[in-house]
């Protein structure tokens, strides 16, 4: 499907982009999902490991929604942070989440997908895709941050997945 243009785009291929990556998380055995194995990144060792860094971006990307939409510009990607700097913020989100399991993280990621999607249906399909109508996301939309924190992460998840599947062969 072809970049998202408006809300129920959004939303489908969010939602498509999810089920494709379950799918594709539930085709490993048990054993799989919890070996240890160096994705691209040299970040993540284990399924759970991106799993958890898709639910903690949906976190981010929620709390620059709240921020925004109050008035308030967001620390965007977070405090401390830059655009440049989101390989050490993606360090740190990795380690917060060590202490998880992997059923854990399942859990929290499903739950943040359902509040990003709640989210998203609040709004119009002016105020998620006109450019520049809020001063918190710049000369691009809102929908373009929403794209990002979920069908194209997906994307980006289901691919490093498919090379760990591809090496156990």
């Amino acid at each position: 499907m072809p970049r998202p243009k408006n809300r129920d785009e959004l939303l489908s291929l969010s939602s498509e982009n999810y089920t494709k990556l379950f799918d594709l998380v539930n085709s490993f055995s048990d054993e799989e999902i919890h070996n240890a194995y160096i994705f691209d990144n040299n970040r993540d060792k284990n399924i759970r490991d991106i799993l958890v860094h898709l639910h903690h971006w949906h976190l981010m990307m929620m709390e620059w929604h709240k921020v925004g939409m109050s008035g308030e510009k967001p620390d965007m990607p977070s405090l401390g942070y830059t655009w440049k700097t989101v390989p050490a913020l993606n360090k740190e989100i990795w380690k917060k989440y060590q202490s998880v399991s992997y059923e854990k993280g399942v859990k929290l990621l499903d739950a943040s997908f359902k509040d990003i999607q709640e989210i998203i249906k609040s709004h119009t399909d002016e105020e998620l895709f006109e450019k520049k109508k809020y001063k918190w996301t710049g000369t691009t939309s809102m929908g373009s941050y929403f794209i990002s924190a979920t069908s194209s992460h997906y994307d980006w998840a289901m691919k490093l997945l498919r090379k760990y599947k591809r090496s156990l062969k």
